[in-house]
């Protein structure tokens, strides 16, 4: 455990961000319904993703790294969530369900990085 498991794609409008990377590497990007956000999960050759609408306004090019964020896929969820938060994390997204499929959650390093979790989990919901 404890390994990358996806990557997302943050976009402030996601039909522009899908036909580019469609047209680009012929990923094929599929809405999910039962999600509490706006998220499409991204099918590759390789790992898999995800596109959800940005929480927070486009950094400006001069501050640096605007990239796509990865997922660790932990043991369990709460326990992890309390460490990054003992350890000098904040939360950037609750904690919320992936119906059928896991938990997951955002978070932000000391550095403001942020980074995502989940623990997969068939009963989630």
């Amino acid at each position: 455990m404890n390994t990358i498991g996806y990557f997302e794609i943050q976009s402030s409008t996601p039909e522009r961000e899908i036909k580019f990377y469609t047209s680009v590497f012929g990923w094929n990007f599929i809405k999910e319904e039962f999600v509490p956000i706006d998220y499409y999960r991204i099918e590759t050759k390789g790992i898999h993703g995800g596109l959800l609408i940005r929480p927070a306004k486009t950094p400006l090019p001069e501050f640096g790294a605007n990239a796509f964020v990865c997922s660790v896929q932990v043991d369990n969820f709460d326990r992890t969530s309390e460490l990054i938060l003992t350890n000098g994390g904040r939360i950037a997204l609750a904690k919320f369900a992936i119906p059928g499929r896991c938990w997951q959650g955002y978070f932000i390093d000391p550095d403001n990085n942020t980074f995502g979790i989940f623990e997969v989990n068939e009963q989630a919901k």
